[in-house]
């Protein structure tokens, strides 16, 4: 498998070093024939995604199709002018010369995507290495096996060998390829496998960009709109089932709004889901057997719930479920749930919660509920990826704001501009003239006193 890694490297550095991609027209036509191929193949896509996870066709073009769809359009609109680089001013000392920013492309990048977003998390770090002029080598999840069928056979009809391939295969294949050097790698998933992947690029010393996860807070002050909130927080828990790495992991709420809260969640639920959701079409499954069962150990080892509850490991369901007051050291209060479980916890003092908070890992989302005051004090006191305020998730639907994590919760930022620079070498270019060379810089330094006068 070794030689066969080394010859599909050896067949894109071919394809990279002819200089094709590096031409900003080859770029463009290439995004725009990614987003044909996506808008011909939005049902396929879309019924291949509720095999895999029983997602509805509006929540998988919502959250997958049409994201990717945004973000080839707004690097198609802005591709021109980000590869034109930009000026920057240039000190007194080493005037008349003149300096830009010069984006090149990095070379040849392994994109490895998750099974959870399957089409949006491959596709859209693909926009931005392609944007950037790069070839890339992406690696889907076997736990989707129709979307990744699907993918496969999409990215072979759009894209030459040597430009984009597409890998399939398990962990084994991953190790395989991480042998190899590549110019940058980009990774989307747990922050175990996460460190297997930053040990492999450190040999290389590759450029590493994580994109991970965690426990991202969720908390309701005193002064919420109550009704408000328990709608944004069931839609943006239950997204894919809560197998979001940006869904609300745990919450607090004050205690004097809890119970109101728990009630007004609990009709959410039943609203957007009718009173069994296992009946309705709207609501994903779990990925695996395996990880429903793993759901249903969490939910009953942590303490009272307070609605949902119900399992069936075997047909991948797991209700959403509300589980109050669980013990810090409890499960789902110790790891990422990855799932429609969420722990409520009811608080008095905000600073308690921004003191839990901080003396855990930085999350990659933070979310609040309530009043501007108390909303900007707790964004100033903790950390995290990023955050919303009043609402859940949606800070993932404008391309122009970076996404990525902080500390443990990821290394990097993507999406739009930032994808572009993220897989490019913004390269420093000063043009010194040849009409004019002034002699203050050159030894023995007799001017020094007048060069400290400029650099004060």
């Amino acid at each position: 498998m070794s030689e066969d890694m080394e010859s599909l490297l050896r067949g894109h550095r071919r394809y990279f070093a002819e200089g094709r991609t590096r031409d900003v027209r080859f770029r463009a036509e290439a995004l725009r024939r990614l987003r044909k191929a996506l808008r011909d193949h939005t049902d396929a896509l879309c019924e291949a995604l509720r095999l895999d996870l029983h997602k509805s066709a509006s929540e998988s073009y919502l959250t997958e199709i049409g994201i990717v769809l945004q973000e080839i359009a707004r690097h198609l609109r802005r591709l021109k002018r980000w590869t034109a680089g930009r000026r920057v001013p240039s000190p007194l000392t080493i005037l008349p010369s003149g300096s830009r920013i010069v984006p090149e492309p990095l070379g040849v990048v392994l994109i490895v995507a998750p099974w959870n977003y399957p089409v949006q998390l491959l596709l859209n770090p693909l926009v931005g290495a392609l944007s950037a002029g790069n070839c890339a080598v992406l690696k889907s999840s076997p736990l989707v096996p129709h979307t990744e069928a699907l993918l496969k056979r999409l990215i072979g009809e759009v894209f030459p060998p040597g430009y984009v391939s597409f890998l399939e295969g398990g962990p084994e294949v991953v190790e395989e390829v991480l042998k190899q050097r590549f110019d940058s790698i980009f990774f989307t998933g747990g922050s175990a496998f996460g460190q297997t992947v930053m040990r492999a690029a450190a040999e290389h010393l590759t450029p590493l960009t994580l994109e991970l996860g965690g426990k991202s807070p969720c908390i309701v002050g005193r002064d919420a709109d109550i009704p408000l909130a328990a709608r944004r927080i069931v839609w943006g828990k239950l997204l894919n089932a809560g197998q979001t790495c940006v869904a609300p992991d745990y919450l607090f709420v004050h205690a004097d709004r809890k119970r109101q809260l728990c009630v007004e969640m609990e009709r959410a639920v039943r609203r957007f889901f009718g009173d069994d959701p296992r009946l309705s079409d709207d609501y994903p499954r779990i990925v695996s057997v395996q990880a429903a069962e793993r759901l249903q150990r969490m939910m009953h080892g942590s303490g009272k719930i307070l609605f949902g509850g119900t399992c069936d490991p075997q047909q991948r369901y797991v209700a959403p479920t509300l589980i109050d007051e669980p013990d810090d050291d409890s499960p789902v209060m110790r790891q990422e749930i990855f799932g429609p479980l969420l722990p409520v916890k009811g608080f008095h003092d905000i600073e308690t919660v921004i003191r839990y908070v901080n003396e855990r890992d930085k999350p990659l989302a933070l979310y609040y509920f309530g009043g501007r005051r108390e909303a900007d004090r707790v964004l100033r006191s903790t950390s995290s990826g990023g955050a919303c305020v009043n609402d859940t998730v949606v800070q993932l639907a404008n391309g122009r704001l970076p996404f990525g994590g902080v500390g443990r919760s990821g290394i990097g930022k993507y999406h739009g501009r930032f994808s572009f620079e993220l897989f490019s070498n913004l390269r420093a270019v000063v043009r010194s003239p040849r009409w004019i060379d002034i002699p203050l810089r050159y030894a023995p330094y007799r001017s020094i006193r007048l060069f400290k006068k400029f650099l004060k």
